[in-house]
């Protein structure tokens, strides 16, 4: 959990800046390109632009880099620990550099925004997502920035032909790989959001979501 003290300037805090961009997914070569780990896509992308290398850490349960993004210094971090358990990553970085959960972006997939769409948030529930509820669980606050890059829903396609779906269709849906052109769409929405960064890191995300709409 995150101290009483940070949590405390956290709730006394006006201004902030995003000091660390975290994606979220599932590690190993089973789920690289599966829909669940599009948090692992931005993040490969973004250090790809900015050619640094992430480097994987114990003590952070996950691998990370300290990246200069717009003249800023920023954490990436891409936790190794399951989806459910992304908390424990997140929170041992943010603890041992004293950042504030209002300061952190998760980016994430989302079932409820079509390929192609991406939105930021601050706040809210976890939407059913565990990775996101974990995430809050171990911040002890739901206040932190989201990064929700849209995956489409598996009823999108069962409403087509008329049948039903259940919370196994979803798992088995996050769980499988988009087709070349569903990926080829969220790439691009991903390249989109990319070019925020800019305004993200300096703590303009309300001007940065605008854009985004």
């Amino acid at each position: 959990m995150l101290g009483s003290k940070l949590l405390n300037k956290f709730m006394n805090s006006k201004t902030f800046m995003i000091k660390l961009i975290t994606g979220i997914g599932n590690p190993g070569s089973k789920y690289v390109a599966t829909r669940h780990n599009a948090g692992f896509w931005f993040i490969d992308q973004l250090a790809k632009e900015v050619n640094v290398k992430l480097h994987d850490n114990r003590r952070f349960h996950g691998a990370y880099i300290k990246a200069s993004l717009d003249g800023k210094e920023v954490y990436l971090l891409k936790p190794n620990t399951f989806m459910n358990q992304s908390g424990l990553s997140v929170t041992a970085l943010a603890q041992f550099f004293e950042i504030l959960p209002q300061s952190i972006l998760v980016v994430h997939d989302e079932l409820d925004l079509m390929p192609g769409i991406t939105k930021l948030k601050l706040g809210g529930s976890s939407g059913g997502h565990n990775g996101l509820k974990n995430i809050a669980e171990y911040l002890s606050t739901w206040q932190y920035w989201r990064l929700r890059i849209g995956i489409g829903h598996p009823r999108d396609i069962i409403q087509k032909s008329k049948l039903t779906h259940s919370k196994l269709d979803v798992i088995n849906f996050v769980l499988k790989k988009p087709s070349l052109e569903e990926k080829k769409i969220i790439d691009t929405a991903i390249n989109k959001s990319l070019a925020l960064i800019p305004l993200i890191i300096r703590g303009e995300l309300d001007r940065a979501r605008a854009m985004m709409k």
